[in-house]
């Protein structure tokens, strides 16, 4: 930006016409001194900036009138200091100890009417101003000062009265969030809608376990973590702290330090957070979030990894990326490993089964998500290196959740080699569950299932709410069942020892522990109501698949 770059809303064609009105500064938060020039008291002036054009978004604390030779004995700090410049030393070396106390005190500019004792600014002032990077403005016609610091004042005021106001809003919505028991996941959320810009929170570890991206996307948000959280030193206090200016506050649980609250920069909030109601929206959010904990035991990782494997599971994500970082932020590799999603159903011990499965994941040492999703339903998602076999460790795993739950079923879905595509997993690993009827054995003693599993018994055990399956097999063996229920006879059952015997009438007479005159009599009589050759090989699959999907139907 040029040293002779006008404020906005100054004149710029050097004509004598008006100044651009550009309205009232923002509301609430500190002016600037770029917007103190542009409001029309001042841009009537015709200001120009003589030094320190990069500086004008310091903000303005007062505005002090002054022509004494000292006048930073009288400023504290932020002020926009008004002069004449009759009392400006003639000599260099006062003129920079003059423009020294000025900066040494952190005044916010000097402005320099250029209409009584100069008509152009001192070059020894100029160079002063900007040896210390003091913003010098000249004012080409006569403003009258005390109007000017009314209106500055008035509004000053005014912004400070609504800051109060908005604090009193901060900390009356945060109390409303405490009083109703909101967790980590809506208190973040509160946050981040407040400020404007990303919040989230990580562990010790430094493990992103809620964000809230606001405006921006997880990718951005929370993309290389751990890497980037490491680079910012923790404090005792909140403060904006790393090489990104992050705004940090610690969070505490019974009385010890548990992790940190994070604000990031954002796209629509500015490039760094660190204003005062930042700083208020922080400290209330690690206030709420140490009650929380306090009265939700639950371990926020646990949450965090719900959350996640539901995202995965319904792909619920806004973009690969974003699922990725989600999960990197976590701990989970998200590339270079290949992927598997198991999932355990259980009718009791919930929360043991679910510490069991996440410690034995942790004791083979496999990167993994780990959480309850549903009452009753714990998954999964583990991250292999290629080369590893995923059999044993998910037996380990599907042992550990059985010692709570013996009939637990552990089902498992198939590899995948992208994390994005762990949806497919996930649904294949919930089909071998649906097709795993109650009191299913787990084959060759093992402590899970697994897609190949999956018969034709699980097969119709998974359709078993089709109605074409229903009515498919009700068209089979309709009448047989009838006429069982009407005579009290058992002919579903000397039909289900035929077809298991290959229609071998011998074998049928043993496993039905009946005559072979009986045999014979009982398959005459099945086949008039089935109307079909019992001999026929077409035939006896119908009927064998029929009277599969009736013990599955019978099985629910």
């Amino acid at each position: 930006m040029s040293e002779n770059h006008r404020a906005d809303g100054a004149q710029r064609d050097g004509s004598g016409g008006g100044a651009r009105d550009t309205g009232t500064p923002v509301s609430g938060r500190p002016l600037t001194v770029a917007e103190v020039l542009a409001l029309p008291v001042l841009a009537a002036g015709r200001p120009r900036v003589v030094s320190g054009a990069a500086r004008l978004d310091r903000p303005v604390r007062w505005v002090h009138i002054t022509e004494l030779t000292d006048p930073a004995s009288f400023l504290k700090g932020g002020e926009l200091v008004l002069t004449t410049g009759m009392p400006l030393p003639e000599d260099a070396a006062g003129v920079r100890r003059y423009v020294d106390e000025l900066a040494g005190v952190g005044a916010a500019a000097l402005v320099l009417e250029l209409v009584r004792r100069y008509h152009r600014p001192p070059e020894a002032l100029v160079r002063a101003c900007r040896g210390r990077g003091l913003p010098l403005v000249a004012l080409a016609r006569d403003v009258n000062f005390l109007e000017v610091t009314q209106v500055v004042h008035a509004l000053i005021l005014g912004n400070q009265a609504e800051a109060m106001r908005r604090t009193q809003r901060i900390h009356e919505a945060f109390t409303a969030l405490t009083l109703r028991g909101a967790g980590a996941e809506e208190v973040v959320r509160a946050a981040a809608e407040m400020s404007g810009r990303p919040v989230v929170l990580e562990n010790l570890a430094h493990q992103a376990l809620v964000c809230e991206p606001a405006g921006s996307t997880l990718e951005a948000a929370v993309g290389g973590w751990e890497r980037r959280s490491r680079a910012v030193p923790s404090g005792d206090r909140t403060g904006v702290s790393g090489p990104e200016a992050w705004l940090v506050a610690p969070v505490e649980y019974q009385g010890e330090r548990w992790g940190r609250v994070v604000m990031l920069p954002g796209p629509s909030a500015g490039p760094v957070p660190g204003g005062e109601e930042e700083f208020v929206v922080l400290e209330r959010t690690a206030m709420a979030l140490t009650i929380a904990r306090l009265i939700r035991p639950v371990p926020w990782e646990r949450t965090a990894h719900r959350g996640a494997l539901i995202d995965l599971a319904e792909q619920r994500h806004r973009s690969a990326g974003d699922a990725r970082a989600r999960c990197a932020g976590l701990g989970l590799p998200a590339a270079g490993h290949r992927y598997l999603a198991v999932l355990a159903h259980t009718s009791a011990g919930g929360p043991e089964a679910e510490a069991r499965l996440a410690g034995q994941l942790r004791a083979d040492g496999v990167p993994a998500l780990a959480g309850e999703v549903a009452p009753g339903r714990l998954a999964a998602l583990l991250a292999l290196r290629p080369g590893r076999p995923w059999h044993p460790v998910v037996e380990r795993a599907g042992g550990a959740v059985r010692e709570v739950d013996p009939e637990a079923v552990v089902s498992v879905g198939g590899e995948v080699d992208d994390l994005c595509h762990a949806a497919r997993s996930f649904r294949e690993a919930a089909r071998v569950a649906e097709a795993t009827p109650p009191g299913e054995p787990v084959p060759a003693g093992r402590s899970y299932h697994e897609p190949s599993d999956v018969g034709l018994r699980g097969l119709l055990y998974a359709l078993r709410e089709d109605t074409r399956v229903q009515d498919y097999a009700e068209r089979q063996l309709g009448r047989l069942v009838e006429h069982d229920a009407r005579h009290g006879t058992d002919l579903v059952t000397t039909l289900g020892h035929y077809l298991a015997a290959a229609g071998n009438k011998t074998t049928t007479a043993r496993l039905g522990r009946l005559s072979r005159e009986t045999v014979y009599q009982r398959l005459r009589t099945i086949e008039r109501l089935v109307d079909g050759d019992l001999g026929s090989g077409v035939r006896r699959t119908e009927l064998h698949v029929a009277l599969t999907a009736l013990r599955m139907l019978r099985a629910r």
